[in-house]
């Protein structure tokens, strides 16, 4: 089981930002931005970098590439520099319809093709970060067996909602639009990422941002600075209570299917086989982060 907890926007322009998310053990997926984090007259020289290095010695966190939008100007261009050997896979921003993912798919196999890669190895993340792309995210996480998961854009969908520029607390005014993003990635059996905390220098100000998202039904959270890394890691990973329970419910469980029954009482909770499965998933996850 994959186990993709952290996300990082690294400008792709910035051959020092680059290089340093390259050696960053600790970092899940490195997404090196070619749309909002690089001004436009530097989109073609970002592209080209971005394209060079992403076949260099194998280490540190995957690489995937943000491209620009769908009916830009750049994106035919970024497609045709980044899906090269090295790449695994591209973040689709702005994306509102299935049929979105459809334009990109197209191209990005007749790149593989070209670059002898493996059909269908690059997968995508589509971003949803406006209304109409929330009302239509059901439709575009299962539009296509290349997308690993649906990531929420928080600040341009605030915008387009109307929202005020300064987020509070655990960004209740979102909590809509967050759980609705969950349900639809939820619905195709792919993972959800929540958006970013603007503030690096705001560490509890995270913490319970990504409290909210993982009670939500997150599985990973972005991010544009390296010292959020650790907590959004810690965050999205099980705790030790949660092993410990989990552990528990498979013992009572298996214990009482031996015995000819198909649940049991746990501290006074009922187990049955669905909170077995999520506690199942949990020891998985586990392993993961551990290596058991």
């Amino acid at each position: 089981m994959d186990l993709l907890r952290s996300y990082m926007f690294v400008p792709g322009n910035s051959e020092k930002m680059v290089t340093k998310a390259l050696g960053l053990n600790n970092l899940d997926v490195a997404m090196f931005d070619l749309e909002d984090g690089v001004p436009q007259p530097h989109k073609a020289s970002g592209r080209a970098y971005v394209g060079s290095i992403l076949g260099s010695p194998a280490g540190g966190p995957r690489r995937w590439v943000r491209v620009n939008g769908i009916g830009s100007d750049n994106l035919i261009e970024d497609l045709k520099a980044v899906v090269v050997e090295g790449l695994e896979g591209l973040v689709l921003p702005k994306v509102e319809t299935a049929d979105d993912i459809g334009t990109v798919e197209k191209v990005v196999a007749q790149r593989e093709s070209a670059s002898g890669m493996a059909p269908g190895s690059v997968q995508l993340i589509a971003a949803i970060e406006s209304a109409r792309g929330l009302l239509n995210a059901p439709a575009i996480a299962g539009s296509s067996t290349r997308i690993l998961g649906l990531m929420f854009g928080a600040e341009d969908f605030g915008l387009d909602i109307g929202l005020s520029t300064n987020r509070e607390g655990e960004a209740r005014e979102l909590i809509y639009g967050r759980s609705a993003m969950v349900v639809a990635a939820a619905s195709a059996h792919v993972q959800s990422i929540d958006g970013v905390w603007p503030d690096f220098r705001d560490e509890e100000g995270l913490r319970r941002d990504a409290i909210q998202a993982k009670r939500l039904g997150f599985s990973g959270k972005s991010t544009f600075h390296p010292g959020q890394i650790d907590l959004i890691n810690e965050l999205f990973s099980p705790t030790a209570e949660e092993v410990a329970y989990a552990e528990a419910v498979i013992a009572a469980f298996e214990e009482a299917q031996a015995a000819g029954q198909g649940s049991v009482a746990l501290g006074g909770q009922l187990i049955d086989r669905p909170i077995v499965e999520r506690a199942r998933r949990v020891l998985q996850l586990h392993a993961t982060v551990t290596g058991a």
